[in-house]
């Protein structure tokens, strides 16, 4: 096929795509070109909503047509995976998806590819190392595809602001790919270092390229002309509630509300809710289901707005979404701009709004603690392998190491990566490659990190474009001052909140209570660590369903709370906080009213906890029988399994406290300050049921997350 005749069909499939008045930007076009004439490895830079998926799906129908094989998509959210699908449907490409949510569905699915009925397959980074379909259907495709498509391609760089181990496993399916299979990289967040690094890592296996000079590079102006940036300043957390609360309904169309945490979300959708607002929460721990759900109601303007964490992030595709607002600002412009470029897409005009909060560093902080741990500890790692016998799961491992599961997988997919250990069936393996600790490339990632978060800062204060201090932090040629933003305008939104809404908001916030689910299992592999506990906790170990006044992370008591529980902080509880642990006894729906009060001996906060325990056994007319003593550190395990090893080892049920319990003849209230873990009060539960209490309610003042 010509190159004329190659466009002309080009030109008619995105008309089938995307209507009949639609044609190909120039960019689009060399994209499409350079893949199927020139079977090139290109890296396409534009903004969200330019037509990016129409490049890969016009090129797999161009390909499909000259004989080539399936286009392989790796893609990193679900979301992103439905929406691909249907754009695919419209181009006349059938497209299906290998994920966690449709594992029924694979075997089906992988006959079709085998048969040659599907031209689209979309994965995820994390499916390229599953044992299984690495070995019998990775090969196949690698063997046959007629196209790879990074898509979200900043997730290839540890520079990028969504760096995922995972991405770095395509090195090995890059070298893999016959010569002549065109790849191509979509992002719309990449500044020159993340630009140079994925065109780098593009070119894994390609004979003779040693440098990025082998990858078309095409990177379009990042501005979009719809979005109007603004940041509005609100002196505390009922305010803010407040004032989205009066706005709400004078924003355009239906949109996002961002939060940094998922307790957030929880409290601002149950707020908004309450005050008449069609809104839903969304983050990663909502059921898979639930946010297909919420997706599909803000999709067809069911909801005004979902309240969302950065699960939200990427892959949904929303062409009328007419405003995003963000309570609390995210730790990067480079972040914050991905995540508002889900609206606007398809509008003359969408609101952008930033209300930024006191604590936004605090979680910025917290979130940045789990960055790359050090040599030592992944050395730990290393170890933990060479030692083993046979392949150890994620969950063995655990309380072999000082991670977090978290943490821990991260680092057993960056040893993958770089050839230092395996993922078979059954665990992991090391492969015995030496393997070096890039020390200096974690610290300036680190540098770098920090510089972000001062960027994002500036950008708060900053009185000149917002837009353009957005595009020069991902290095746009283009940024220019936009005319549109609040500085550019010299127009502000009213800082005025009227007093219902700042009464509902306060109210709100100043309702306490959280409930303390028990813990169900104990850990993976306590027995490395010479503690008798596993399986199921039973019953003659478990405690009930427990309260907190709150968590850490909410809006509303969490601010207070965070003070009060501070490092080095120690004190009787004041007034207000023990008035408002009165309310939530008060509405504890129990099924049986406590009987007596234990405490956990605190080492850190001594005063506050036995002062809370005696407070609330005074107020119950409830004996205070005692409490658990500390006989050594607890707690500080980077795991389940190494926390709650450190618990069983340094509690105790005193000889008197065990007197006591034997003859309480109802449940036991078993006062903490903090549950971060949760392991502290299930291993204090079992201990004092052990010594004779016929049930526990676990009472703290907060929840850690």
């Amino acid at each position: 096929m010509d190159e004329l005749a190659l466009r002309e069909r080009a030109e008619q499939r995105l008309r089938d795509l995307a209507g009949p008045a639609a044609t190909l930007r120039p960019d689009q076009w060399q994209a499409i070109r350079a893949l199927v004439a020139d079977r090139r490895r290109a890296l396409v830079v534009q903004r969200t909503g330019w037509g990016k998926s129409a490049v890969y799906f016009l090129a797999t129908a161009l390909l499909r047509e000259l004989g080539a094989g399936p286009t392989l998509i790796v893609s990193p959210l679900l979301a992103l995976m439905r929406n691909q699908v249907q754009a695919a449907a419209r181009a006349g490409v059938h497209a299906a998806t290998i994920n966690s949510a449709n594992v029924d569905e694979w075997q089906a699915i992988q006959q079709q590819v085998a048969a040659g009925e599907v031209d689209v397959l979309l994965v995820s980074p994390e499916r390229l190392n599953n044992p299984d379909f690495r070995e019998t259907v990775l090969p196949k495709l690698s063997a046959s595809a007629g196209l790879l498509v990074v898509d979200e391609a900043h997730c290839l760089s540890d520079w990028g602001h969504d760096f995922r181990p995972d991405y770095r496993r395509l090195r090995t399916l890059l070298a893999d790919l016959p010569a002549d299979v065109p790849v191509l990289a979509t992002t719309a967040t990449a500044n020159d270092r993340v630009v140079t690094d994925v065109a780098r890592e593009l070119l894994a296996g390609e004979p003779g390229n040693d440098s990025d000079e082998g990858t078309l590079v095409l990177r379009g102006p990042l501005d979009r002309e719809s979005l109007r940036l603004a940041v509005v300043r609100l002196p505390g957390a009922e305010n803010r509630l407040g004032w989205l609360a009066d706005r709400l309904t004078e924003l355009p169309g239906s949109g996002i509300i961002y939060t940094l945490t998922v307790a957030a979300a929880d409290e601002v959708a149950a707020f908004l809710r309450d005050r008449g607002f069609a809104v839903a929460a969304y983050s990663g721990r909502t059921d898979p289901a639930d946010r297909a759900v919420a997706e599909d109601d803000l999709l067809a303007n069911r909801v005004k707005a979902l309240v969302a964490t950065s699960a939200l992030g990427m892959g949904f595709d929303k062409p009328d979404l007419g405003f995003v607002v963000h309570l609390g600002a995210p730790a990067t412009p480079i972040a914050y701009y991905q995540q508002i470029g889900r609206a606007g897409r398809g509008v003359q005009r969408a609101e952008v709004i930033l209300l930024p909060g006191p604590e936004d560093q605090d979680i910025w902080a917290y979130f940045g603690s789990l960055a790359f741990p050090s040599e030592y500890v992944v050395r730990q790692v290393l170890g933990a392998l060479e030692g083993a016998e046979r392949p150890l799961s994620t969950a063995a491992l655990e309380p072999r190491v000082e991670l977090s599961r978290n943490r821990l997988d991260m680092v057993l997919k960056v040893l993958d990566v770089d050839g230092a250990v395996r993922r078979v069936r059954g665990g992991w393996l090391p492969t015995g490659e030496p393997w070096d600790y890039d020390a200096e490339r974690y610290q300036r990632i680190a540098a770098a990190r920090s510089a972000e978060q001062r960027a994002m800062l500036g950008y708060l204060d900053t009185t000149d474009c917002r837009m353009e201090f957005l595009l020069r932090q991902l290095d746009d040629p283009h940024a220019k001052p936009c005319g549109r933003c609040d500085n550019c305008t010299g127009t502000a939104w009213q800082t005025g909140v009227s007093a219902e809404s700042a009464a509902s908001a306060r109210e709100r916030l100043a309702r306490p209570g959280v409930d303390l689910v028990p813990r169900k299992q104990w850990p993976t592999g306590m027995t490395a660590l010479d503690i008798p506990l596993s399986g199921k906790i039973t019953a003659k170990d478990a405690a009930l369903e427990g309260r907190a006044l709150a968590r850490l992370t909410d809006v509303g008591w969490g601010t207070r709370l965070r003070a009060v529980l501070a490092e080095g902080v120690d004190g009787p509880v004041s007034g207000e906080l023990f008035d408002a642990c009165v309310r939530v006894l008060a509405s504890w729906d129990w099924a049986t009213r406590p009987a007596a009060v234990v405490t956990i001996a605190s080492r850190g906060r001594p005063e506050l906890v036995a002062d809370l325990g005696a407070r609330l056994a005074g107020i119950g007319r409830l004996p205070l029988v005692g409490a658990l003593e500390s006989v050594g550190e607890r707690g500080h395990g980077a795991n389940s399994a190494r926390r709650l090893g450190d618990v069983w080892s340094a509690l105790r049920v005193p000889a008197e406290l065990a007197t006591h319990l034997s003859t309480v003849d109802g449940p036991v209230l078993l006062v903490d300050d903090v549950v971060d873990s949760g392991w502290t009060m299930t291993a204090a539960a079992a201990l004092v049921r052990r010594a004779g209490a016929p049930a526990v309610l676990p009472f703290a003042l907060a929840v850690s997350g």
